[in-house]
């Protein structure tokens, strides 16, 4: 069946007039305690001579939803992380919050990184989304939203959230993204804030690293 907000591999072009509206999916059921939209956007060759596209002119909404149901409408029609291309991401916020580091929501806040081996993104990424929509991270309205970033040696998952100078609720993020990714004891973990991101314009690069 030919998706709805995606189209197969070669091109993976996302379809941005996918609907968004709720009503396409039949009757609503569970409703989330937030709206989230779910974002796509893909690195353009870097070539020499061109000039460089905006991130923002990047992103792609795949769909916009408010329930349990539409959300599983909408995942189950889209690529996995894991068969995506090389400099591909896909970005789930709540609503009202884009995935940039100057959002009003994100500019005093920054995310947590995790490093992961190729061919495990697609399994965390679920684990991560699920955990995010069902409310796991105890934390209010701090969580803006999680990335995955599907990279050429590694793939990276990261989870940004409001205010960065809160270090408590830092840590409560920090160990439940452990315990939801089921994390070994001795994995590394990276914070970066998203002034530090502004300054040096790199979202994996000069992070602080925890190991615990």
């Amino acid at each position: 069946m030919q998706s709805m907000c995606a189209k197969k591999m070669d091109k993976v072009v996302i379809d941005t007039q996918c609907s968004t509206d709720e009503s396409n999916y039949g009757p609503v059921g569970h409703q989330l305690q937030y709206t989230y939209c779910l974002w796509y956007s893909k690195k353009p060759p870097n070539n020499k001579g061109q000039v460089h596209q905006s991130f923002d002119k990047t992103l792609k909404l795949v769909g916009r939803f408010s329930s349990v149901e539409h959300f599983w409408a909408i995942y189950s029609h889209i690529m996995r992380p894991s068969d995506l291309p090389s400099h591909s991401d896909f970005h789930l916020f709540k609503d009202g919050i884009k995935p940039m580091w100057e959002d009003d929501a994100n500019k005093k806040g920054g995310k947590w990184i995790v490093r992961l081996r190729k061919s495990l993104a697609s399994r965390c990424w679920e684990n991560l989304i699920l955990a995010m929509l069902g409310e796991q991270f105890m934390v209010g309205d701090e969580i803006c939203g999680a990335v995955v970033s599907i990279r050429f040696h590694e793939d990276i998952i990261s989870v940004w959230n409001r205010t960065a100078s809160d270090q408590a609720t830092t840590v409560r993020i920090r160990d439940t993204l452990k315990r939801v990714l089921n994390l070994p004891p001795n994995t590394i973990m990276e914070y970066k804030t998203h002034t530090d991101s502004l300054k040096d314009h790199s979202s994996f690069r000069n992070t602080d690293v925890f190991l615990r």
